[in-house]
């Protein structure tokens, strides 16, 4: 075992690392995670919009769309929200004006959608283009927008104003010859020549979304996230920088299936992973912080209490390099083995639809049942599944866990690693 974590240590962590500071995945992966509060409050008007108690539901469907309005306004113009703060971050990482880097985004995103005219309203430019749908396309704006800003500033092509301009107005007309590059080009490309941005890039990007929804692509983030978590990688970090925009993709479908009415149509968005996989942090390790409450070892029963409420929230780094899980050949295969097992499952049973599948982001700190319970828009048996697939993880752990707690005991560590914890 330990020579398989030297064979990680030399192949794996380096790439994953090299791919986490990566600057343009890291500016889309901040930029993405600055939108989640708004997509988080605008979910809870979709729960408000159709609740899962059909009297209230009844008495409040004559208010529906009024209630909808903010979410269309936070979920339905995701990626615009997403394009700005992936420029804003991008052009910082460059030490440029990251204002002017995320005006420059957006105007550039909004620009690949026509308006539409209507002879008694005037133009309108329609939300289809500017959800989590468009997500990829934002983000190919964004990286577009920044690039030409930093060629012009790198190469000087900017317009540099007196000493004593207030710097605010200065930076302004730095972005002034950048501005004058992509809104032109962008015009050409979707306006002059007809190109369909968004229609091309949903094709282009169609078969990884696709591949994201499947038993394949449930798994693949799951086992290198928990590889790079036993070494020590914060494994959710390197992963959802590649993996998010994916994910908000199938969230956005999801919701807007719900939104009208239809059968919600993919399984595995974030709050999949969220709530019926890393239950208790990555993992699916509060089935161990559970079984340490009875342990005879006097170190683990004494993280146990230390770890239990993190635990119960989601957060379970104390787990992780306290236990320790880190380079720990003893606790490594559960904490692989839990989560991949408990996915299996829960693909499977909402595949066939015990469960409904989940299209409400919820806050990540809430307990495993109440956020699934909430992510399914009120399922009850997504509770219910939250529990099997704990008692699951805690299956899986038990027998290591006794052999960690008899190794400690035999190397008289037990007693010496409670005091160092007191």
């Amino acid at each position: 075992m330990y020579k398989f974590f030297a064979l990680l240590d030399k192949y794996l962590i380096p790439a994953m690392t090299k791919l986490s500071e990566q600057r343009h995945l890291r500016a889309v992966r901040d930029g993405i995670i600055s939108t989640i509060p708004l997509i988080i409050v605008g979910s809870f008007f979709l729960i408000l919009a159709f609740p899962p108690f059909p009297a209230l539901a009844a008495a409040i469907k004559p208010y529906t769309g009024q209630i909808l309005i903010p979410f269309r306004l936070t979920m339905g113009l995701m990626a615009l929200y997403a394009c700005h703060s992936i420029g804003y971050h991008l052009a910082k990482s460059y030490k440029l004006d990251g204002v002017s880097g995320g005006i420059l985004a957006m105007a550039a995103f909004l620009l690949t959608s026509v308006p539409v005219t209507y002879p008694d309203k005037g133009m309108a430019l329609l939300m289809e283009n500017l959800g989590g749908g468009s997500m990829f396309v934002a983000i190919i704006m964004a990286i577009f927008a920044v690039e030409v800003l930093r060629f012009a500033k790198t190469r000087k092509l900017t317009i540099k104003m007196p000493d004593g301009v207030p710097e605010s107005v200065a930076k302004s007309f730095e972005a002034l010859i950048p501005a004058a590059v992509i809104i032109p080009a962008v015009w050409l490309v979707r306006d002059f020549i007809g190109f369909d941005i968004h229609h091309f890039v949903l094709e282009l990007f169609q078969p990884l979304v696709l591949a994201g929804n499947t038993l394949a692509g449930i798994l693949v983030p799951i086992v290198i996230i928990t590889l790079l978590w036993a070494t020590g990688i914060h494994g959710d970090s390197v992963v959802g920088s590649v993996a998010r925009p994916v994910w908000l993709v199938l969230l956005d479908q999801n919701i807007a299936a719900a939104a009208a009415g239809q059968p919600i149509p993919n399984i595995a968005p974030e709050p999949f992973f969220q709530w019926f996989v890393w239950i208790g942090g990555s993992g699916a390790s509060l089935g161990l912080v559970l079984l340490m409450l009875f342990s005879k070892a006097p170190y683990l029963k004494s993280m146990s209490r230390v770890t239990f409420l993190p635990g119960i929230c989601n957060i379970n780094e104390p787990v992780i390099f306290g236990v320790p899980i880190m380079l720990n050949p003893l606790l490594f295969l559960p904490f692989l083995l839990s989560p991949v097992a408990i996915a299996i499952l829960t693909y499977f049973v909402m595949d066939i639809g015990l469960v409904n599948k989940p299209y409400i982001l919820v806050p990540w700190t809430l307990p495993a049942p109440i956020g699934a319970y909430l992510a399914t828009g009120g399922d009850w048996r997504a509770i219910v599944l939250v529990f099997v697939n704990i008692i699951i993880a805690a299956a899986l752990y038990y027998p290591f866990l006794k052999a960690y707690e008899r190794k400690l005991s035999r190397e008289g560590m037990a007693g010496e690693l409670e005091e160092e914890l007191k």
